[in-house]
Order: C-alpha cells, then sequence, then structure tokens
C-alpha cells in the first residue's frame, strides 16, 4: 500500500469535503428554486397529437402526474349544473386545476366568420368563467399573403380588442402567442409579427388590461430572443407557456416550426436558462409540452402523455441549475 502523508490526507480529505459542501450548496439552491415554481405541468393532449375529451383528459393528466389540464370551452359550456359539479369534484380529488383554454375564435379569417364566431364567444366564455377557469389564449400568425404589416396590425388590434373585452367580463385574461421561425414568417407575401417585442406593441395597441403573452420556447429560441427579454417580463404579463426543444444540426434561421422535439431532448433550447426566468418572474400558470413531433403523434394516447410527461419533468429538473 502506498504511503500517505498525514499533509496530502489532510489535503485529499479536505479537497473531498469542500466538493461535498459545494455539491449540496447547488443541491440545496436548486432544491429552494423549484420549490419556488408556482407554474404547473400542464397537459394538453391536442398538443401531443392526442384526441382526448375533457374527461379523458382528466385522467390521462392525473395518472401520468400533470398538475393542471387544458380546458374545452365548447365542453364545459354544454355541461348542466350538476355535470359541472361532478367534474370539478372529480378534479378536486385529482388534486387538478386548470390551465388555458384555447381561444374559439377565428379572428384571422374573413369578416363575417370573424362575427359569426364572436357571436358565440359570450356564451362559451360564461361557461369557462363558471367552471373556474382563468385564461384562455391563442396565436397569431406570422404572414400575410394580402394584408401589408400595418394593415394587418390594424385588423389584429381591433378584432382582439373586441374578444378581449368579451373575456374581461368574464374575468378571463387572454394570451397572444407570436411565432418565430424565419421559414414562417418569410412563407407568405408580407411578413407580421414574430418576436416578443412586436408582440409587446400589439398588446399596447389593443389597451387591455387582460390581455399578455402566451409565451414557447421554441418561437422566444427562434427569434432568437434571450433570458433577458424574458426577464423585463412580469407574471402579469404572461397567460400560458410552451415547453419545446427544437432539432439538433439545424441553423436556427432553417428550423421549421412543425418539426420540434420534446421539452430536454436535444439541449439546443437553454431550457433552463426559459425555466429559471420563468421562476424569477413569479410565472404561475400552465406550462404544456407542444412538440408537434412525428414520432411522439405515432403513439398510442397512453404512451403519448407518458413520454410527454417524462420530457417535462426532465426539463423541470433543470430549475435551479445554469
Amino acid at each position: 500500500m502506498r504511503h500517505i502523508s498525514r499533509r496530502r490526507f489532510l489535503q485529499h480529505g479536505g479537497a473531498t469535503v469542500a466538493a461535498t459542501v459545494i455539491m449540496a450548496g447547488r443541491a440545496s439552491r436548486a432544491a429552494s428554486t423549484e420549490s419556488n415554481r408556482k407554474f404547473t405541468m400542464d397537459l394538453v393532449c391536442g398538443a401531443i397529437g392526442v384526441r382526448a375529451d375533457q374527461r379523458e383528459a382528466i385522467r390521462l393528466a392525473h395518472v401520468h402526474g400533470f398538475e393542471s389540464v387544458g380546458a374545452s370551452p365548447q365542453f364545459l359550456a354544454d355541461l348542466s349544473t350538476d355535470q359541472l359539479d361532478e367534474l370539478l369534484a372529480t378534479m378536486r380529488e385529482k388534486q387538478l386545476v386548470w390551465g388555458a383554454a384555447g381561444l374559439p375564435v377565428n379572428f384571422r379569417r374573413d369578416a363575417d366568420t370573424f362575427r359569426g364566431d364572436l357571436s358565440q364567444l359570450p356564451r362559451l366564455a360564461r361557461g369557462l368563467q363558471r367552471a373556474g377557469v382563468t385564461r384562455v389564449g391563442t396565436w397569431i400568425s406570422p404572414n400575410h399573403a394580402e394584408l401589408t404589416y400595418v394593415r394587418n396590425f390594424r385588423q389584429h388590434a381591433t378584432r382582439l380588442r373586441e374578444i378581449a373585452k368579451i373575456l374581461g367580463d368574464c374575468g378571463l385574461r387572454f394570451g397572444l402567442e407570436y411565432v418565430g421561425p424565419k421559414t414562417s414568417w418569410t412563407a407568405s407575401r408580407h411578413p407580421f409579427i414574430h418576436t416578443m417585442a412586436e408582440t409587446k406593441d400589439l398588446l399596447a395597441e389593443i389597451g387591455q388590461a387582460n390581455v399578455g403573452l402566451v409565451l414557447d420556447s421554441w418561437h422566444w429560441y427562434t427569434a432568437q430572443e434571450t433570458v433577458e427579454d424574458l426577464l423585463t417580463l412580469t407574471n402579469q404579463d404572461v397567460v400560458a407557456c410552451d415547453l419545446n426543444d427544437a432539432p439538433a444540426e439545424i441553423p436556427v434561421d432553417q428550423q421549421i416550426d412543425n418539426r420540434r422535439e420534446l421539452p430536454a431532448a436535444t439541449g439546443v433550447i437553454d431550457l433552463a436558462g426559459f425555466l429559471n426566468a420563468l421562476v424569477t418572474i413569479g410565472y404561475d400558470g400552465p406550462v404544456r409540452p407542444e412538440p408537434f413531433n412525428q414520432q411522439l403523434n405515432a403513439m398510442e394516447d397512453e404512451a403519448a402523455v407518458k413520454t410527454a410527461a417524462a420530457a417535462m419533468r426532465k426539463a423541470f429538473a433543470l430549475i435551479g441549475s445554469g
């Protein structure tokens, strides 16, 4: 056995103790940051290629460890009082809360389509309110074949303001998601909103207190935005959030919107920075996987939800790192 001097032993032991202390400190900081997480791991079945009605979505969310579930406006509005009470009791039993609902209004098409959908919105909004849902979100197309940027901006501001007022009357917050990939906003004649800064301009023009952002790690990455951009926001600015990763070895400007990866699958997107920024601003809404991934879509429903849940837990484990 090689002789080890007292000095070398103490140096070695000291280094081991120091390393242990450092690792314990890091683990403590990570645990502390995770304990400060206010947002929920949210399941929106359609976002992972799963077809499920509201009751089945609640079951799947519970079985696979999600903390919240997306809301269906039409389903909830059609429930009787007794049916709704039964559904909400099931959610309490399974310790689930609502995430966000999708907007049941097509504001991107012609005026008649918009007006027809808008006429139905008050009833659907009251149904969401009655169920205890507080968040609604939608996305902004990043281009238009006919409307110039300014004309499109004015139309969006006018139509979305009307929607926001109806939702606000029912206590609902309204989130708007920009679409970031260059391959998307250059895909038609007139590029449109595709960054956080531009979306903030639209929010200001809409001028309603209940309107904010739907953040998406994919669009944040493809818009080449930073953690500092996220830290300009407050909890009140963010209505909902999507989590994804990007395929490796593809330049950011060549990424295609419907070819994403599950959260934390490749490490291309800085999800540690993204999630820690959400913790820092105190975001308390849903965070849901939305990978638009062909392999996931090909799975059986149960397997797809299980796989998405595992990816979300892997991503959430990054909280406190970086």
